[in-house]
């Protein structure tokens, strides 16, 4: 026998694959009385959400850069208090005040700035883990 070759008009959704008809199996509309097929505009969508999301960096990145510059800011006195001169050990939590001398070094000591002249840099605590953190000034 011979096989017929025979063509499906447009209309029809045949699958030559699998020998079925799958009109009911596709995800777009499949004949001309079906309503037209028409893409969102989701332009403002996008607008307010791309609005947000760099918002979202924006304040992250805030956040950071104020996390970045306290922790140099604790850099720079712990390098300036651990190469100042003092001759005792620190007590943990006890608060110290950092002078510079005259000749410009900076010196550690447990006088108030107000029951002295020397010129005041700042009020330190030395937390457990060794680290020196700034306390509110005397003075205010």
């Amino acid at each position: 026998m011979k096989k017929e070759n025979t063509k499906k008009p447009d209309q029809v959704v045949f699958d030559e694959k699998t020998q079925k008809y799958d009109a009911a199996l596709k995800p777009y509309s499949t004949n001309l009385g079906a309503p037209a097929i028409e893409i969102d505009d989701i332009t403002t969508w996008k607008n307010n959400n791309v609005h947000k999301v760099n918002h979202h960096f924006k304040t992250k990145f805030e956040t950071l850069r104020k996390e970045y510059q306290a922790m140099m800011d604790t850099f720079e006195y712990n390098n300036l208090i651990y190469s100042a001169k003092f001759s005792f050990e620190p007590v943990i939590g006890q608060v110290y005040h950092l002078y510079r001398a005259k000749d410009g070094e900076p010196f550690l000591s447990i006088i108030s700035p107000e029951e002295c002249s020397w010129e005041f840099i700042g009020s330190f605590t030395l937390s457990t883990d060794k680290l020196w953190e700034r306390v509110a000034d005397p003075a205010n």
